[in-house]
Order: C-alpha cells, then structure tokens, then sequence
C-alpha cells in the first residue's frame, strides 16, 4: 500500500509539472525570441539614424553603432554592396526584400531585422542586423536548467511527502490487521486508538465493538450454558425415578407409567429447544408469545404431581381478565419452572402461583411457598447459591424488559413482566383456581 501511495502521489506530481512546465518553456522561449527580434530592429532603426545624412548625400559612413557582441550590423548600398560592418558581402534575401521586394526564403538560423535608409524620395540603402539563433536559446538554456531542477525539487517534494503520507494511512490499517488477527486468536481486549483519519477511526471503533460484543456473546453463552444445566438437571431426574422404579417394580409398568416418561422426554425436548432458542437471543417476532392461563395449566401439570409425592400441594391461580405479558413464552416458561424447581427443592408446605396487575403497564407473577424464602445475594448469583438457578432466571427476566424481586417475606418471589398494548386478557373471569 505504501508503495502505490507514493507511486501515485510521484506520477500527479510529474504529470502536474510536465503539464505546467512544458507550456511555460515554450512560451519563456517565445517571449524571448519576440523582445529579441524587437531589440534587433530597435538596433537597425538606431544604424539607418547613424548614416542616413552621408548615405543621403552620397557620402560612404565610416562607422555603425556599435552592437552587442552576439549581434552583426552591416549597411548595404542599393546595389546591395555590404559598404559597412559584418555580414555578407552581397545582399541576402532580407536586403532584397527592402531593396526590390523580392521574396525570398530568409536564413532560419538567425534572427533578422532589416531597415531602409533613404534620402527624400529613394531608398539608398538598407542595414541589416542579425542575432544567431543558437544564441538566443544559449541564453535560454540556464533558465530551462534552473525550471527543470525546480521540477525535480517539486518530485523530490512530493516523494517525501507521499511518504509521511504513506506511512500515516497505513499504520493504523496495520494495527487494524493487528487487532484483527487478535480477534481472531481469542482475545477480545481490543481498545480503538484515535489516528486522526477519521475512516480508520470508525473501522477501529467498530472493530473493537465487535470484539466487546463477541466477548459478551460467549460470555452470556457460557454463564448460560452453565445456568441451563440447573434447567434440565429437574426433568432428567423425574425421568430417572421412573425408570429406576420400573426396574425395581417391573410388574407396576403400566402404560400410563410408559405415557408419563415419554410426556418427560416431550418436556426435556422443548426445555432443550427453548434454552437453545433463548441461548442466540431469537427476535421476538419468532418466538411464541406468552399465554399465562396456558403456562399456570402446563405448571399444575408438571410440579403438581411431584409435590403431592412429598405431600405438599400446589395452588395456581388462573389470571382473571389480566392481559398478556409483552414476553415469550419460552422465557416465561423457563423462568417459573426455575421458582417451582427451588420452592420444591428448598421451600416447605404449599407452593401457589398467582397473577396480578402491577401498574398500568406491567404485570407481576407470584411464586411462593412456607418456607425460609430465598436470600436476596441468590439474585446476584451468589456462592451459596448455587444451583437455585436463579441468576439464570434473573438474566431471562432482563432480556424480556422485565425483572425478579424478592418479597418480604423472602419465600415470596415476584417476576414482573411488561404487558403488551392492547393485550387479550388471559382468561376468563369465572375460572376457579387450579389446585394442585
């Protein structure tokens, strides 16, 4: 790149000076030969001052001005006898020219002005003066030298300039190639440097977005895949139990035993498919909006059963003529089943689930249960925490625009959800509640 920079920046240079240069030559040249031209007739018009009385009264001159010393004045007779000065012995086509207006081709080596010298009515003579033309561009040439040196002055100029100028927009490409390969390698740690070229500025700036970006991305993917683990840890283990009280009892393998650990596996599918889904953050425009009066039916029917097992029991509360809430229903799903799993594992006595307006435009979901309740560091994912799954459900919660607080008392969990405009109520006013 620094090379055809500069390559480009010497070729705009040269054309620029040829185009100017060329021109100006020839026009200095021209210009010189006309004021030379003109100083010649300038002299020859001074000569026939000189002689015209002695050439008016048939007497010879005996002297010319004197010329410069590039310069040759003669005076011819009207025969064209040279009488005076340098210059050939007979009259050459310019002097004939003055004397009987033949025409003849003039020398084009030199520079010629002829004058005439005549007395009243009759030429009687003709001065000639001549400059060589090798001598006018003689005098030429030194300034032809100093234009042309001023030209390689002007190249060597833009050579060093193109340089700097090279060099400038080529490191940060350089350290954009740099972080690029960074990037590539796992490291995410890239910060924008300003260059002052504000095109690699933004590339830089959006480079290092990226990098931040891609960071987080693998940060989330990885504290998620982890989280989720929690998620799956509950139908594997229903799973299990069957499975292992089947063989321990296979004369209780009934078709409904088979039916309920296929509905398992149905479960751990769609829990795997929702996290996945959940997991590259899929626009909501793709994801099935949340129905509550069908996630408190699908809760009775999946948690119910396990806490009638330990002899506790599960209260849902249909919501009554409440709207929808403005999330989906992958994440609202995952998120309840993360409190019902901690009110089981951790909570005593009955665990209800219920629904109720919270503003003008939000609405909250309640899970609680008689036990201890839940301390408030769970939310952060703090150690003793670990696997409620709550930070996980804590960062669903964000990603729908909603959030998770706990009550007081702490075995109150509320997740609070926006509700979409103009929302369908969730159900029917005459609905009882679903009990467990």
């Amino acid at each position: 790149m620094r090379s055809r920079i500069v390559g480009l920046a010497l070729i705009a240079a040269a054309f620029s000076v040829v185009l100017f240069g060329i021109p100006l030559a020839a026009g200095l040249a021209q210009l010189t030969v006309s004021e030379e031209q003109a100083s010649l007739e300038r002299l020859a018009v001074f000569a026939v001052r000189t002689v015209q009385e002695d050439m008016a009264h048939d007497r010879v001159p005996t002297s010319l001005p004197d010329a410069p010393d590039d310069a040759a004045v003669a005076l011819y007779d009207d025969d064209g006898e040279r009488l005076l000065g340098v210059g050939p012995p007979e009259g050459d086509a310019p002097v004939d020219y003055v004397l009987d207006g033949s025409d003849g081709p003039w020398p084009a080596d030199q520079l010629i002005a002829v004058a005439p010298v005549s007395d009243t009515h009759d030429i009687v003579g003709v001065v000639r003066a001549v400059v060589p033309v090798s001598s006018v561009y003689g005098q030429l040439l030194p300034i032809w030298l100093g234009m042309a040196a001023l030209g390689g002055l002007v190249l060597f100029s833009a050579w060093l300039l193109a340089r700097r100028l090279a060099g400038r927009l080529a490191r940060p490409l350089d350290q954009l190639v740099a972080d690029a390969d960074r990037l590539g390698d796992g490291d995410f740690g890239i910060v924008p440097r300003s260059t002052g070229v504000a095109e690699t500025d933004r590339a830089s700036a959006a480079l290092s977005r990226t990098a931040h970006r891609l960071d987080d991305l693998l940060a989330r993917e990885r504290a998620f895949s982890a989280e989720a683990s929690h998620q799956l840890r509950t139908p594997l283990a229903g799973l299990r139990l069957r499975l292992e009280a089947a063989v321990e009892r296979p004369e209780r393998l009934t078709l409904g035993t088979v039916e309920d650990g296929l509905a398992s596996i149905d479960r751990l599918e769609r829990t795997i498919d929702e996290l996945l889904a959940l997991a590259r953050e899929r626009q909501a425009a793709s994801v099935e909006p949340a129905d509550i009066g069908v996630l408190f039916g699908e809760c009775v029917e999946e948690w119910g059963a396990r806490l009638d097992r330990d002899d506790r029991s599960l209260l849902a509360r249909p919501p009554q003529g409440l709207p929808n809430p403005d999330a989906s229903s992958a994440a609202v799903r995952q998120i309840l089943a993360v409190l019902l799993d901690n009110a089981c594992m951790h909570g005593t006595g009955a665990v209800s689930v219920s629904a109720r307006e919270a503003g003008e435009d939000a609405l909250a979901i309640d899970v609680a249960d008689e036990g201890p309740g839940i301390p408030p560091t769970a939310m952060r994912g703090a150690e003793h925490s670990a696997g409620m799954g709550l930070p996980l459900a804590q960062r669903l919660a964000e990603s729908e625009g909603g959030r998770l607080t706990v009550g007081a008392p702490g075995s109150v969990v509320t997740l609070l959800l926006p509700v979409r405009a103009a929302a369908e109520p969730t159900g029917a006013a005459s609905t009882p509640p679903v009990p467990g």
